[in-house]
């Protein structure tokens, strides 16, 4: 009996998903659990699975399109143990009967490559039929990344248009006096014959690449952002000298006790709590006419991606502790880079944070992630001379911006939020209260 394989009901506002590649093609034979195809939506990938064992006797929906929850993705046929393993109704599929069964010899890029590579670079190097095991690997784990991939597609187009060696010159025979040639004469000169010019690869000016479910998302939620809400920024400079010095002075024994680097997010966090609590309507959203003030502190971090930008949350991270919250970040960014953050790390977040410092970025304008009404954003830390007690002195400085929807947060409630976030910061023992 043929089973339909659905797009399954994801989640938490996931309608929508792009069908990635097909880890199975028809007539493959499959185990319960086999991963059969993946699933691109705005938030995660999604594994879909065999529920039972079978043949993959038809694809409904090929790589690249655009399905729905409850649309069918492809029959798989049960397998009866009467006919030896054959499907339980071969009529179903009529024109496998006579092909010749698959091998069982893995394709050039398996789906089973032991987390090898990202689920991005994967399905690249399946589309180019690459074998993951030449691409060198450059990124976290010895994993390979989308950059890899495409910089082991540079370097064999590079060498397939690389002319070929020259000849090795022929041995000259030894020379012996002759008698000088008489001259020749202008008339009976030849011209030589003119070489081809050598063959030029050229390369196409453009180059189309479809945009994953993930950026469509982000690009429209990002033009929504400022088409709904009255968005203004504010900007303020902090001086990370108590910061650095306590880093310096607790970083070993930090790690020794924790297992995790102390650094500079715990700090942003527990600073950003602080503020919200004193200043609740930056953790708020709109509702029609209605303002709802949050009183838990759900804070999301801003994580590059190979696929965009991600959010994903610290729940409740007004009760986690420095240590605590190192290690939640460091645990997110690592599952962004391996593709595998739920549903559930992403879901619910009251205000962000985003840290645009870490690729080196001075001063920015951070854009708001609706519902949210406040974003803080964080820049690198840089040396600059600042007026101290009426002398030039050098600090490691940091920029910061905040923006808020100007519907529900005053300019001034809004740059008295952003000061009270220097302030503890700038004396990180307040932070024990504040925090």
């Amino acid at each position: 009996m043929a089973t339909e394989i659905v797009v399954p009901n994801i989640g938490e506002s996931i309608i929508e998903a792009t069908v990635g590649a097909w880890q199975k093609q028809e007539g493959d034979r499959v185990a319960p659990g086999d991963v059969l195809v993946e699933l691109e939506t705005h938030k995660v990938n999604l594994e879909v699975g065999a529920p039972h064992a079978g043949v993959l006797v038809r694809i409904e929906r090929k790589q690249g399109e655009d399905v729905k929850v409850g649309d069918v993705l492809a029959l798989l046929e049960e397998v009866s143990e009467k006919t030896g393993g054959a499907p339980a109704r071969p009529e179903a599929a009529p024109a496998r009967e006579a092909a010749p069964q698959p091998q069982e010899e893995p394709a050039p890029v398996a789906a089973q490559d032991g987390g090898r590579a990202t689920p991005v670079a994967r399905r690249m190097a399946l589309g180019y039929g690459i074998p993951l095991d030449q691409v060198p690997a450059t990124g976290p784990g010895g994993q390979v990344t989308k950059e890899d991939i495409q910089r082991y597609l540079e370097e064999r187009q590079a060498a397939r248009q690389a002319p070929p060696p020259p000849p090795p010159p022929a041995a000259r025979p030894v020379e012996r006096e002759a008698p000088p040639a008489p001259p020749v004469q202008p008339a009976e000169r030849k011209a030589a014959p003119a070489l081809p010019a050598p063959a030029v690869v050229a390369q196409p000016p453009e180059e189309r690449i479809r945009m994953s479910r993930r950026r469509q998302t982000i690009a429209r939620r990002l033009v929504e952002a400022q088409q709904t809400a009255a968005m203004l920024t504010t900007f303020n400079e902090i001086d990370m000298s108590a910061v650095q010095e306590l880093r310096r002075r607790r970083k070993e024994s930090f790690k020794e006790r924790y297992g995790v680097s102390l650094g500079i997010m715990g700090f942003f966090v527990k600073a950003t709590i602080g503020a919200l609590k004193a200043f609740p309507r930056l953790n708020a959203e709109i509702q029609g006419n209605e303002i709802v003030l949050k009183r838990y502190y759900n804070i999301g971090i801003a994580v590059g991606a190979e696929e965009g930008l991600i959010v994903p949350v610290l729940r409740d991270a007004d009760r986690m502790s420095f240590a605590e919250i190192e290690k939640a970040i460091g645990d997110f960014v690592q599952k962004a880079q391996d593709g595998t953050l739920s549903l559930e790390d992403l879901r619910g977040s009251t205000f962000t944070i985003t840290n645009g410092g870490v690729f080196g970025s001075l001063l920015s304008t951070p854009i708001l992630n609706p519902p949210e009404v406040g974003i803080l954003g964080m820049h690198k830390i840089e040396e600059r001379p600042v007026a101290l007690n009426g002398q030039i002195v050098i600090r490691p400085m940091m920029y910061v911006a905040l923006s808020y929807d100007h519907r529900i947060v005053d300019g001034r409630e809004a740059v008295q939020f952003l000061v009270r976030v220097k302030q503890l910061v700038e004396d990180p023992e307040t932070l024990l209260l504040e925090g």
